[in-house]
């Protein structure tokens, strides 16, 4: 990603993905409709908490460009082979004729009302079947193809490049003080961690910066939820762009 403070009139692209239906369980996956739901451009900003604002000692809040949110023309489908050949293309290629500044990935977690950044993405531990009753077996796969295996020589772990314990605080922050938001260290080595983990080794591969983030949302589905989590995608998207900013700022010699 270029600077983001570079210029005022430059466009930040973010990227905001959500998983389909998962077998008959979930016919609905929030994370998804969250997704669908969110509007083109990064809305000026809502707090309504002034004296927060001012206490967080960010000069970036009303200086940050234009974001647009890019959205695919529908869900991710939870199939590892589905994941796997899509996302090289999304950050290769281009969403709707733009390239991507940024990624945040959503999935769907349990019933408990807590939403989650996830830290690290994991290559090895997929033992569960995906929505086409297939399982990974990249083990096999890495012993058959050896150097040529994808992941060949990527490490087991990866984190994004973001400062998630800075964009955490300043989201939680600029969200209701009732809801329980944390940083996590395991994405559940299923469909979630595969594209987080899919997206930060593939820009790791390419020695790129890993500008990407796996968010978890609880599995509810109703209007309200709904609402709740397209708030908290767009200030995490605020807060993720203000942490960069702000880095950038201070990596500037004086």
């Amino acid at each position: 990603m270029g600077s983001l403070g570079a210029s005022q009139e430059k466009e930040l692209n973010v990227l905001v993905t959500g998983f389909g239906p998962f077998k008959e369980a979930y016919p609905v996956n929030p994370s998804w409709e969250i997704a669908a739901l969110l509007p083109d451009y990064l809305p000026a900003d809502r707090v309504k908490d002034a004296a927060a604002l001012h206490n967080r000692q960010t000069t970036a809040r009303n200086s940050i460009p234009p974001v647009r949110i890019l959205k695919l023309p529908g869900a991710v489908r939870t199939s590892y082979e589905y994941t796997r050949d899509l996302v090289p293309r999304l950050w290769d290629g281009d969403v709707g004729g733009r390239e991507v500044d940024f990624a945040v990935h959503i999935g769907m977690a349990g019933p408990q009302l807590v939403y989650s950044v996830e830290r690290r993405g994991h290559r090895d531990g997929y033992g569960a079947k995906d929505v086409d009753g297939k399982l990974l077996e990249d083990e096999k796969r890495h012993a058959e193809q050896g150097e040529n295996w994808i992941w060949h020589g990527v490490p087991g772990e990866l984190l994004s490049d973001f400062d998630v314990d800075d964009v955490h605080r300043r989201w939680v922050q600029r969200s209701p003080k009732n809801l329980d938001l944390r940083v996590s260290e395991d994405a559940g080595h299923y469909l979630c961690d595969f594209i987080y983990f899919s997206s930060l080794a593939h820009l790791w591969k390419q020695q790129r910066a890993k500008k990407v983030v796996f968010l978890h949302v609880p599995l509810h589905s109703d209007a309200e939820s709904l609402k709740r989590g397209v708030e908290l995608v767009l200030t995490l998207i605020r807060s993720i762009v203000e942490s960069e900013l702000e880095r950038e700022k201070e990596a500037v010699p004086e």
